[in-house]
């Protein structure tokens, strides 16, 4: 029997609309629909992007990623997720995986991928791009991410503020991913560099509950949740807004 092919579908960061339209073909084609689990009984958050555009005869496997560093505890999970996956795809059934923002782009399947095809170095392996984070959140802001030839600079997470120094010596804009919990160290840098004024925190990009803050001046200790993100424009190119 044909083994089936495993699709990483990206399916943006909040709005259903964002997908493609390619993603949504192959995502309602699929007779296997695979995301990452939510915590306790909530779904999770590619689940409810992609709720509106599944079929009900379509089956719906949510696969456990544990928010942990610990390696061990990683590897395990991803074993699990792929063996699930396999069972479906061995059948000859062609597995659709939604992937919050874009699959390529710090992504929980590239993890689920490698882990399939070094198991079963047999199955084939699609990926469908999409919208990021960085991208969503410069949309949100009526802003161009980079022009000319600005350099860019994205920090996934900030173990230390000698990262985000270093960044803010060479780059024109840096884009912090889950700035959440080093939001307070951060700002102090920005205040120092005199940076406040030309920084914003874009939560749950396009989402309905999305909130945006720019006045980050007389915000030193904001309580942001996982989902956020910070954009700093280090150059300044008095451009005005795009949706000005």
């Amino acid at each position: 029997m044909k083994i089936g092919i495993l699709y990483g579908i990206s399916v943006g960061t909040g709005d259903p609309e964002l997908i493609t339209v390619k993603g949504l073909r192959l995502l309602q084609q699929s007779p296997v629909v695979a995301f990452p689990a939510g915590i306790g009984e909530k779904p999770g958050m590619a689940q409810q992007i992609i709720a509106q555009w599944l079929q009900p005869q379509q089956v719906q496997l949510p696969l456990s990623f544990p928010y942990v560093q610990d390696m061990a505890v990683l590897t395990q999970a991803w074993e699990i997720a792929a063996q699930k996956v396999w069972q479906y795809l061995q059948a000859g059934q062609d597995v659709a995986f939604a992937c919050e923002g874009d699959v390529s782009f710090y992504s929980t399947f590239t993890y689920l991928a490698q882990t399939i095809q070094q198991l079963y170095p047999e199955v084939k392996v699609e990926l469908i791009p999409g919208v990021c984070s960085p991208m969503a959140a410069a949309s949100v802001l009526g802003l161009p991410l980079t022009i000319r030839q600005q350099r860019l600079v994205v920090l996934p997470a900030l173990y230390t503020v000698a990262e985000l120094e270093t960044a803010l010596d060479w780059a024109d804009v840096v884009v912090l991913m889950k700035v959440s919990s080093v939001y307070p160290q951060v700002w102090q840098v920005l205040q120092r560099r005199g940076l406040l004024a030309n920084s914003w925190v874009v939560v749950k990009a396009t989402l309905p509950d999305m909130v945006v803050y720019s006045d980050l001046a007389e915000r030193p200790e904001l309580k942001l949740p996982y989902f956020s993100i910070l954009l700093v424009q280090v150059t300044n190119t008095n451009l005005e807004k795009c949706n000005k």
